[in-house]
């Protein structure tokens, strides 16, 4: 028999798809973009100067742990380190001081992700895990929102965010219709859409815009659409319920327009690493951060509960995979 006639098996896959680490993060990136002109539009160069000092601290922060601490390659080329500080300059104000920035972006890489052993092996999303000790540690400077105003400097004009009016006038026991329309420190929804006026970070200040990101990366099929619908789908479910008990509590397209839902649902619980890997365990999964995310704004004592709500979520996600597991052929 001819050796060259030998079937020869190798390991599985089989088939490649194109895909690669590097060319997802691209991806990313290409979708984060149209946010981001946003956020320089309405903050000022101020937003830019964020997101740089985020990117280069964690790109930084990323080779010398990799190089000279676990003494292996530097693995920087992949662009997660890239994607990481701009989802963490996302979650911050335009007016923080960059070194805050940087301490972020130092707890993101060198806790959130390499202490369990580098991409792929985390267990909860490093830019939130940034964002959560910052806010935990000084949350004055987390919680300092700039008003937009153009390309001029922020930094002596800070006001609430929406979800911070919606909290007050829920503890004044106020109807909700009070935050809105726009006007005497009030927002439309329109407002909450395109970010026009709107305090808040980085992230949140379009959600039309990180729609426009949501729609490339599912043409691309950089992400599957169950995580962020389920997520959109229990925080509507539960709003609308919360809104017709009460009409204090605040109604389904202002929950899903305001805060960081469409950052949160679209770039940050879709992480690969974090997020369940079969179909129906990504049902659960969104339902449980939409859930939470409603419970910590309307009973917490936070205006805001994405990030916590991922997180919380991140922890369930090796339960949710042990036990949402697909049929086996054989």
């Amino acid at each position: 028999m001819n050796p060259m006639n030998k079937l020869i098996v190798s390991p599985s896959p089989h088939i490649h798809g194109g895909d690669s680490i590097e060319k997802n993060m691209r991806g990313v990136l290409v979708a984060l973009l149209p946010a981001l002109l946003c956020s320089v539009i309405f903050f000022g160069w101020g937003a830019l100067y964020v997101t740089i000092a985020a990117v280069a601290s964690a790109v930084l922060f990323e080779h010398v742990i990799q190089r000279y601490l676990f003494k292996q390659p530097t693995a920087i080329e992949d662009g997660s380190a890239v994607v990481t500080g701009v989802l963490l300059a996302f979650n911050l104000p335009a007016t923080i001081p960059l070194w805050l920035a940087a301490l972020g972006s130092l707890v993101a890489i060198g806790v959130g992700k390499m202490s369990f052993g580098g991409l792929g092996n985390n267990i909860f999303n490093p830019a939130l895990v940034g964002r959560v000790f910052l806010l935990i540690s000084f949350p004055v400077q987390m919680t300092t929102w700039p008003v937009p105003n153009g390309f001029e400097t922020t930094d002596a004009v800070t006001g609430p965010t929406p979800l911070a009016l919606v909290k007050q006038a829920l503890r004044a026991q106020k109807p909700f219709v009070e935050v809105l329309p726009a006007g005497d420190g009030g927002h439309s929804l329109l407002d909450l859409g395109t970010g026009s006026g709107v305090g808040g970070s980085l992230g949140e200040i379009s959600a039309f815009a990180l729609l426009l990101g949501f729609a490339y990366l599912l043409v691309r099929r950089i992400i599957t659409w169950r995580v962020p619908v389920s997520i959109f789908l229990s925080i509507a479910l539960f709003s609308a319920i919360l809104h017709w008990i009460n009409p204090s509590y605040a109604g389904p397209l202002f929950h899903l327009l305001s805060g960081g839902v469409m950052l949160g649902a679209i770039f940050m619980a879709t992480d690969y690493a974090t997020s369940p890997m079969s179909y129906r365990g990504m049902w659960i999964y969104g339902a449980g951060i939409g859930t939470l995310t409603i419970v910590i704004r309307n009973f917490g004592a936070y205006p805001e509960g994405v990030s916590f709500a991922i997180l919380i979520m991140n922890a369930f996600t090796p339960l949710i995979n042990k036990y949402c597991k697909p049929k086996r052929f054989a």
